[in-house]
């Protein structure tokens, strides 16, 4: 099989704190997307990825001298919304990803996806009508508040789940999802929501917890333990170079 893969990049991170946006942190001397590229562009199952930055993005040429050896990037201009962004990545696509192709989303700020849970992924969505993504199961207990802070409610996290990515659809599904979304003026969280709302179902396949997400200074020193760890047992993340 192949597959292409569509990362949004073009977030300011305004909960990260900082001057930089998250996805350009500094990840043991890298960026912290080119951490979250390389599992893919390591793949050899991935046809090619696009990059969705913002127009007056002064990161990315940088990061994108240090990925030339790999020929396969390319760039796309970013939405107002995560669900725009994707959209324009899919329309970058158009007349090379076929309708039934498999298109991976994944996000820049998530630089610790361990290998063998994009194989697993891979291996088991590629054989179902709809698609999926990674997903990690509610363990801790869950609590509902009121708007002033207080407990309404403590929520049965039975057969709940912390979506993850990548997400994995179909190319013309998921551009045709977007695309009825936006018409509608609705604003999907994730891929896999634009998804539900045409009636299908997505698959869910469990993930790793340490696939963690960027949002503050506390998550780079996480990622970084993760990423040390991942060296020398194969676990989490691995060299982008």
């Amino acid at each position: 099989m192949h597959y292409w893969l569509v990362m949004p990049a073009a977030g300011v991170g305004r909960r990260f704190g900082d001057s930089v946006p998250k996805q350009y942190a500094d990840l043991h001397g890298r960026a912290v997307i080119e951490w979250a590229l390389a599992p893919f562009l390591a793949d050899s199952r991935c046809a090619a990825a696009v990059v969705v930055i913002a127009a007056s993005d002064p990161y990315w040429p940088e990061v994108a001298r240090r990925l030339t050896a790999y020929g396969a990037v390319s760039t796309a201009s970013g939405g107002t919304e995560r669900s725009a962004s994707v959209r324009n990545g899919l329309r970058a696509l158009e007349g090379r990803a076929a309708p039934g192709d498999w298109v991976l989303v994944h996000d820049a700020a998530r630089p610790c996806l361990p290998a063998r849970d994009l194989d697993r992924l891979l291996g088991q969505v590629q054989s179902h009508p709809v698609g999926g993504l990674l997903a990690s199961p509610a363990a801790d207990t869950l609590k509902r508040a009121e708007a002033g802070g207080e407990i309404a409610a403590t929520v049965d996290r039975a057969g709940l789940w912390r979506a993850l990515t990548p997400q994995m659809f179909r190319f013309g599904a998921l551009r045709e999802a977007l695309e009825r979304a936006a018409a509608a003026g609705r604003t999907p969280t994730d891929e896999a929501q634009a998804i539900e709302w045409t009636g299908a179902r997505p698959m869910v396949v469990e993930g790793s917890s340490t696939n963690i997400k960027i949002t503050s200074a506390d998550d780079l020193v996480i990622a970084r333990a993760l990423l040390d760890a991942g060296r020398h047992t194969g676990g989490a993340g691995g060299s982008p170079t």
